[in-house]
């Protein structure tokens, strides 16, 4: 399959949105609530979009097929912990189901931090992506917080590559 990794712009935020809410129903339908999964809005959500892409403080790089269609997207800036273990924060990364496997994502990845230090938040129960991030050079920190989602407590792990 061919792919293009690109810098997002504000004319991305729609289909941005669009990735962002079928990744989410396609990776943590084990995680959230189906009715909260089926509530998500793309609309709202590209709104969401345009504000982050306009005010250019993160970094959102974009997939696309050859024929135009965004079918992931990662996006980072600086930490925004106040303990951040390093400088550059790996805020979220989604590539739609049928385009995992097929290195959309370790382009992202690179794309969106580099090889260098970093650091992201994940789902402690996400097995396929903490796997991901292992391959990638991330390990495990002992960071750990719950946050309030989706009417549940969700668990995040922290990860960092130095």
């Amino acid at each position: 399959m061919s792919f293009t990794i690109r810098p997002a712009t504000t004319a991305d935020a729609h289909e941005i949105a669009q990735v962002h809410v079928s990744a989410w129903r396609e990776a943590y339908a084990h995680l959230f609530p189906q009715a909260f999964l089926a509530g998500l809005d793309v609309d709202v959500r590209a709104r969401r979009w345009e504000q982050i892409l306009a005010d250019g403080q993160t970094r959102v790089t974009v997939a696309e097929t050859a024929e135009g269609e965004v079918i992931g997207w990662a996006s980072s800036g600086p930490g925004r912990d106040d303990d951040a273990p390093v400088d550059r924060e790996l805020e979220g990364i989604y590539v739609l189901s049928a385009h995992q496997g097929s290195g959309v994502s370790g382009e992202l990845l690179l794309e969106s931090v580099g090889k260098g230090p970093a650091y992201l938040w994940v789902a402690e129960d996400n097995p396929r992506a903490r796997s991901f991030y292992l391959r990638h050079g991330f390990t495990l920190d002992g960071g750990r917080k719950v946050e309030a989602v989706g009417g549940i407590d969700l668990v995040e792990v922290r990860m960092t590559r130095r």
